[in-house]
């Protein structure tokens, strides 16, 4: 499901619900579509607006509701609400696509539970990691620099020195021996 989301193109999806909504515009519908598709095309052409992807996803999620709620308490013809129907249906994949691309830039959705991008790097608990440092880390600070102690103490011991092989009778070193 993961893969058909990322698949879909959000400038393609945009288009459609803009120009669906601007089809819609003289009949009576939901006014407040068109301003939320305009913006969402404007948050697509933005690269680094984190913000105003938040705000778009919101508010393209919520217009989900909204027009399950404007359809019951207001009378249509058949024409206006298909089209309206196939925006509706047209608002899920486009929400889940922003919602997607949201993630993917580290950002979080709207109001759900606490900061979790703070300063923080958490890993695994009791300071197992994989980069061989122990303990936690937090961003902010300088990485830890590990500072050589000077050489190695030298053995206590004195190391015992194998003796040399003696070539065998006849055995010359350095030819072949055949077995």
């Amino acid at each position: 499901m993961a893969d058909f989301i990322q698949g879909l193109d959000p400038g393609k999806l945009i288009l459609g619900g803009a120009v669906l909504s601007f089809i819609l515009s003289p009949f009576a519908a939901p006014a407040y579509n068109l301003p939320i598709f305009l913006f969402g095309a404007l948050v697509h052409e933005s690269s680094d607006a984190a913000q105003s992807l938040k705000l778009f996803s919101g508010l393209l999620s919520a217009s989900i509701l909204f027009d399950i709620l404007w359809v019951f308490n207001n009378e249509q013809s058949t024409l206006p609400r298909f089209l309206l129907f196939l925006l509706w249906l047209l608002k899920f994949p486009t929400a889940a696509t922003f919602l997607a691309a949201l993630r993917q830039r580290g950002s979080q959705f709207m109001g759900l539970g606490a900061d979790m991008h703070g300063p923080t790097v958490w890993s695994m608990p009791g300071g197992f990691t994989s980069g061989g440092r122990d303990g936690y880390q937090v961003v902010d600070d300088e990485p830890r620099v590990n500072v050589p102690r000077g050489p190695p103490p030298p053995p206590k011991t004195t190391p015992i020195i194998a003796p040399t092989p003696q070539a065998a009778p006849g055995v010359h070193p350095g030819n072949y021996q055949s077995a």
